[in-house]
């Protein structure tokens, strides 16, 4: 995985990086460049500190610390030496690259009438490597399936950061673009069109707005556009079947579900929550499950053994009667079930 983002790094560092072990170079999955502070890496869902011989340590102590030099050589890589042309990124705090690898920054904001303009004197990053897993949906997807319309159902994928929201929905897209909907109902069922709004760039990483990862023959991208605005796009102009967005929590983002969801096409969205307890703490998120724009939510979370999930019928969730057994809506709660790695639930 290291070589995806090899060619963004500063001679020195990059030098660093490949000293490391073979093992956590493959696995690697994000790389915390901090000015004059210990180098961190994330690999195998850990988290280690990396010396400049390339060993990797539980403390920062010995840890090999990026200089300010460093870092200004990394931003101008990142950037393609224009800032200036960066300027939307940088307000969001975050900088997307081809391939779709996500840089995080951190430093002073600059502010014009109380909000955010962009991001000055930035003294720290989080490169972030995408992946593409093709058969990553492959436990789940045969539980998403609405039988009686032969599409996917509505879903909400619930998950705090790095569980794998994004890798999961990118497989889901290329694999009912593609028809191979992995259930013995659905042998003969066609491909559906499928509508990506790509507002990151992260789930297609599409470069001049055509997809380089695998989003399947029949999926239209809406790249670099807010989820809001490219929902509305995509169902007046593309007629898509199915759409497709990631990590959703404004207001605007939720009307714009619900307008795709009222229009007859089944959504599949993201958002940041560790289960549907927190889900519903959220004013956005709560309406939309009030409201009937999904069908089914998925509490998605990463262990030792893998990625698994459960999911939970929207039906399920309705007030129980008294004295009725309470149906749990925790992965706190109950034994997690099923795996994107097609284990049975």
């Amino acid at each position: 995985m290291l070589t995806r983002v090899a060619h963004l790094l500063p001679l020195e560092l990059k030098a660093v990086l490949e000293r490391m072990p073979g093992s956590a170079q493959e696995q690697l999955e994000e790389i915390r460049i901090r000015e004059d502070r210990p180098l961190e890496i994330g690999y195998a869902g850990m988290s280690r500190f990396t010396a400049a011989d390339g060993s990797l340590r539980l403390t920062p102590e010995g840890a090999y610390r990026p200089t300010s030099d460093v870092c200004r050589k990394l931003l101008e890589r990142m950037t393609n030496y224009s800032l200036y042309a960066m300027e939307e990124e940088l307000r969001r705090g975050y900088i997307t690259v081809s391939g779709g690898h996500r840089i995080g920054l951190a430093g002073r904001t600059v502010l014009d009438a109380g909000s955010v303009r962009g991001i000055r004197d930035i003294g720290a990053f989080n490169i972030r490597i995408a992946r593409e897993v093709v058969g990553a949906a492959s436990g789940l997807l045969p539980k998403l399936l609405d039988l009686k319309r032969r599409t996917v159902q509505s879903a909400l994928i619930l998950a705090p950061p790095q569980q794998g929201k994004t890798t999961l929905i990118r497989d889901v897209a290329r694999a009912v673009s593609s028809g191979q909907w992995i259930h013995p109902a659905a042998a003969g069922w066609q491909g559906r069109k499928v509508g990506i709004v790509d507002e990151r760039s992260e789930i297609a990483a599409s470069v001049r707005g055509i997809p380089t990862f695998d989003v399947g023959p029949r999926t239209d991208v809406m790249d670099a556009c807010p989820k809001a605005e490219g929902m509305m796009m995509m169902l007046r102009s593309m007629s898509p079947e199915v759409i497709i967005a990631d990590e959703i929590g404004r207001p605007e983002d939720g009307e714009a579900l619900r307008e795709a969801s009222h229009a007859g096409v089944s959504v599949i969205a993201t958002a940041h929550a560790y289960d549907l307890a927190d889900a519903k703490g959220r004013p956005v998120l709560r309406r939309l499950l009030e409201d009937g724009t999904f069908q089914v939510i998925v509490e998605l979370r990463r262990t030792a053994e893998g990625i698994i999930h459960r999911v939970v019928p929207i039906s399920l969730l309705a007030r129980p009667a008294p004295g009725a057994a309470r149906e749990p809506t925790s992965l706190t709660e109950r034994t997690m079930i099923g795996s994107i790695r097609g284990e049975s639930s």
